[in-house]
C-alpha cells in the first residue's frame, strides 16, 4: 500500500512538472503569435476600414481613449469617464485588458525601459517645450475624480467604425438589432402577458444566449407554471439578437441598465425571481443589490466567485484562476487562450462567429439534423468586441464588488437563495458555490453528480423545471 501511494504521489508530481513545461512552450509561442497577429489585424483594419482598430497591446490604452472616453486612474482602480451631451458616467473597467502579463509583454516593457533609458535627455527637452507653447499630447488621461465635473458637456462620443466590423458576422439573425431605432435587448417572454402573478428573470452565462433557457427550461415546465407566471429570458448585451454596439466597453454598468431598460421597465415588472447561470450570476447578484425588496428568490447556477486573499490585487487573482496558463485540462488551456489573448480570440471569432452560418450547416449534415444546434447558436453569436470586454470587466473586474455584494444580500435580503453546481464542471470549481455559501450562510447548495457546467441544465431540463416550481412556490408561500 505505501508503495502504490509512493508511486502515486511520483507520477501526480511527474505530471505537474510536465503539465508546466509543455505550457510554457505553448503559452511562449501563443505570446509571440498574438503579439505577430497585433500587426497583421492593424493592416488588415487600415485597408478594409481606413483606420486600424485600437487593441490593449497599445501601452497608451488607445482602445478606451478613441471613443469619446477618459481613462480615470485611482487609488490603483481603473475607471472610464463617458461623456454626453446629456449625462456624464463613471464606469469600473478591469486593468486585466491592458494588463496581462507574458513572456513578450514583459520583453516588450523591458525594451522600451532601455530606450527610453537612451533617450531621456531628448524627452525632457521636447517636453519642456511643449509645455513653453502652451500645449501638452498625450495619448492616455490620468484625472483625479474631484475634476471630472469640470468635464461634462465637453466631449461627445463619436461612432468611429462602421456596424458590423469586417470581422464581424453581418447575417439578419446577428444584426437584426440594427434595423430598429429601440436600442433595447432582445427578451423572450413566455406565460401570461396580462397581470402575471409572478415574474421570472432568466439571465444566461458567457458566450450563451437566452436559447439556453427557452430551448430546455421552457417547454418543460407545467401548464400551471405556465399560466402563473411570465417567464422572461433576455439576451445580453453583445449576445445573441441583441445589439452589439462597437464602441461599448461593456461594463457591469451597462450590462445592468440594459436589463433594467429592457426587461423591468418594458415589462413593468415589481417583484421577480432570478435564475442566472455562472457569468450571468454575478448580473443577478447586481441586480439583487440594487432592488433587494423586489428579488423574491434567488437561484444561482456555478457561480464564478472566488474570494481574493489580503494582499493580492483583485482582478489579476481572478484572472489566473479561470486562466492559469495551462495545457491541461483542455478546459483550462481555452480559457486561458479565451482571456490572455485578444487577437487570437479575434481570430477565433473571424473563424467561427463570422461564418456560423456554415458550421450549423456542417454540424446538421454530419449528425443528418439529429441533434438541436440551439447551443452552437449561443456559442456563435455574438462579437469579439463583446466577449472580451465582457470576459474581463463582468468575471475579472467585479472581483472587489462581490463580497460586498453577497454581504448585502446575507443582510438585507430574506429571499430564498439556492445555488446549484455539477459535480464534474472543470470551468467553474465546486468550491466557488461553497464559497457563496460562506458569505451567505442560509444559501442551500445543491451539487448535481455527474454533470458539468452545461449539463446541469441541459440533458436534465424535466427535472430542473420541477425543482425551480418547487423554489418559487415555497418563496411565495413563504
Amino acid at each position: 500500500m505505501a508503495v502504490m501511494c509512493k508511486t502515486r504521489s511520483v507520477l501526480a508530481l511527474t505530471g505537474r512538472i510536465l503539465n508546466e513545461a509543455v505550457s510554457f512552450i505553448v503559452f511562449c509561442f501563443l505570446d509571440l503569435l498574438d503579439f505577430l497577429l497585433c500587426f497583421v489585424y492593424r493592416i488588415v483594419d487600415f485597408f478594409i476600414e481606413a483606420e486600424w482598430k485600437p487593441c490593449y497591446c497599445s501601452s497608451s490604452k488607445e482602445v478606451i481613449t478613441s471613443g469619446g472616453k477618459i481613462l480615470v486612474s485611482e487609488q490603483g482602480e481603473s475607471k472610464v469617464v463617458c461623456l454626453s451631451s446629456s449625462k456624464l458616467q463613471l464606469e469600473d473597467i478591469s486593468d486585466t485588458l491592458y494588463t496581462r502579463h507574458s513572456l513578450v509583454s514583459e520583453l516588450s516593457k523591458l525594451t522600451i525601459t532601455e530606450l527610453k533609458k537612451l533617450k531621456v535627455d531628448t524627452n525632457i527637452v521636447q517636453s519642456c517645450e511643449k509645455i513653453k507653447k502652451g500645449r501638452t499630447v498625450r495619448s492616455t488621461f490620468s484625472v483625479n475624480s474631484t475634476i471630472v465635473e469640470m468635464l461634462q458637456g465637453k466631449m461627445v462620443g463619436q461612432q468611429l467604425h462602421p456596424i458590423p466590423r469586417w470581422s464581424d458576422c453581418d447575417c439578419q439573425f446577428c444584426t437584426s438589432w440594427t434595423s430598429s431605432n429601440k436600442e433595447a435587448l432582445f427578451v423572450r417572454a413566455e406565460g401570461p402577458k396580462d397581470n402575471p402573478r409572478e415574474d421570472v428573470l432568466f439571465i444566461h452565462g458567457f458566450i450563451s444566449s437566452s436559447a439556453f433557457w427557452t430551448e430546455t427550461l421552457f417547454p418543460n415546465f407545467s401548464t400551471s407554471a405556465k399560466s402563473t407566471y411570465r417567464l422572461l429570458a433576455v439576451d445580453l448585451l453583445g449576445f445573441g439578437r441583441s445589439p452589439k454596439p462597437v464602441d461599448s466597453l461593456y461594463t457591469l454598468r451597462e450590462h445592468v441598465e440594459m436589463i433594467e431598460k429592457s426587461v423591468l421597465e418594458q415589462y413593468k415588472v415589481k417583484t421577480f425571481h432570478i435564475v442566472a447561470h455562472s457569468l450571468g450570476c454575478i448580473l443577478a447578484l447586481a441586480l439583487a443589490v440594487k432592488y433587494p425588496g423586489s428579488v423574491k428568490s434567488l437561484t444561482l447556477l456555478a457561480p464564478p466567485y472566488y474570494p481574493v486573499p489580503k494582499g493580492e490585487q483583485g482582478t489579476q487573482y481572478v484572472m489566473r484562476r479561470i486562466a492559469p496558463r495551462r495545457v491541461w485540462p483542455p478546459m483550462a488551456l481555452c480559457a486561458s487562450i479565451g482571456c490572455w489573448y485578444e487577437h487570437i480570440t479575434r481570430t477565433v471569432c473571424l473563424l467561427i462567429c463570422k461564418n456560423h452560418r456554415l458550421w450549423e450547416f456542417l454540424t446538421k449534415l454530419v449528425t443528418r439534423n439529429r441533434i438541436r444546434t440551439f447551443l452552437l447558436e449561443g456559442f456563435f453569436c455574438h462579437t469579439h468586441n463583446a466577449a472580451w470586454h465582457t470576459l474581463h470587466n463582468i468575471i475579472c473586474g467585479t472581483a472587489s464588488k462581490l463580497d460586498g455584494y453577497l454581504d448585502v444580500v446575507c443582510d438585507r435580503l430574506k429571499c430564498n437563495v439556492t445555488i446549484f453546481h455539477g459535480k464534474d464542471d472543470e470551468l467553474i470549481p465546486v468550491e466557488c458555490s461553497h464559497n457563496v455559501q460562506a458569505r451567505i450562510p442560509r444559501a442551500r447548495v445543491k451539487i448535481i453528480e455527474n454533470k458539468d457546467h452545461i449539463t446541469i441544465v441541459v440533458g436534465r431540463q424535466k427535472a430542473f423545471a420541477r425543482e425551480l416550481e418547487e423554489i418559487w412556490k415555497t418563496s411565495s408561500s413563504g
